[in-house]
């Protein structure tokens, strides 16, 4: 289920008490503790891409400039740079939108693996145009709403983000007034960007937490399954067992040598 854009500091919706009679209608619906582990709190962190497959869902596209600023569109399609506040000791690699304008939907091509479209949250597509300016106004796709992201070959984490006419994202101007173009002509500085996205839709994360939930059980269930109780060491093998994917060897293993030491 898709859930709604939040940002740190919003106040969380109060849930309305069931009373006793509606408990009693409604079937048991509370899912296992397994289910939850590392849940939403958890998932809305934002992480930062370290490849171009990782790229995906809500992003923010931090722009190479100081003090940090951020791709964003406003309601008239405009796109700018946008300063970003949310930052632990205003470091961009922590960076978070605190506004819904600076976040932009990654979505990856159909049959591409390099290929993006940046969807704003007005409903309306980053595009460039011919001149190399850069605007939010189209509700459909086109080769100018269409483009080519690329790991930076000379800064670590980094992002060359290319245009459907082979010239670049980049950020010109004036410290204080930054303006984002679309007409540089090769990789460069300016064209570096950081793309920080929330940690659930980074496979490597997903990956990590089934791992986790996988490694999740108590000694009791343990105990249970095998039909005695466990020394330190066999619940050390099993739960790294759950953990490694050969659970059900490892699980058969403690049982037979349980039968073997019953009968020594």
């Amino acid at each position: 289920m898709v859930k709604a854009l939040t940002f740190k500091g919003d106040k969380k919706a109060k849930k309305r008490k069931r009373t006793a009679a509606e408990a009693d209608d409604e079937p048991s619906q509370r899912p296992h503790p397994s289910e939850n582990e590392g849940g939403a709190e958890e998932d809305d962190n934002w992480v930062s891409a370290e490849s171009v497959t990782d790229i995906s869902g809500p992003v923010l596209l931090v722009l190479p400039t100081e003090p940090p600023t951020c791709l964003a569109t406003d309601a008239m399609g405009k796109v700018h740079a946008s300063a970003i506040e949310n930052m632990v000791e205003g470091s961009p690699h922590t960076a978070e939108p605190h506004l819904v304008s600076q976040v932009w939907v990654a979505t990856r091509v159909v049959g591409s693996e390099k290929d993006f479209t940046f969807k704003g949250h007005h409903g309306r597509y980053l595009g460039c145009d011919k001149y190399g300016i850069c605007s939010a106004v189209r509700e459909a796709i086109s080769p100018e709403e269409t483009f080519k992201c690329a790991a930076s070959a000379e800064a670590v984490g980094m992002f060359d983000i290319e245009t459907g006419r082979g010239t670049f994202i980049s950020v010109e101007g004036e410290e204080n007034a930054p303006q984002v173009r679309g007409d540089a002509e090769g990789a460069g500085e300016k064209t570096h960007l950081r793309v920080r996205m929330q940690a659930r839709f980074k496979p490597k994360h997903q990956v990590e937490k089934a791992e986790k939930v996988r490694a999740k059980i108590s000694r009791k269930e343990l105990e249970d399954e095998v039909g005695r109780r466990l020394e330190d060491d066999e619940v050390k093998v099993l739960k790294r067992a759950r953990r490694e994917g050969n659970y059900h060897e490892a699980m058969l293993d403690v049982k037979v040598k349980g039968k073997h030491d019953k009968y020594a």
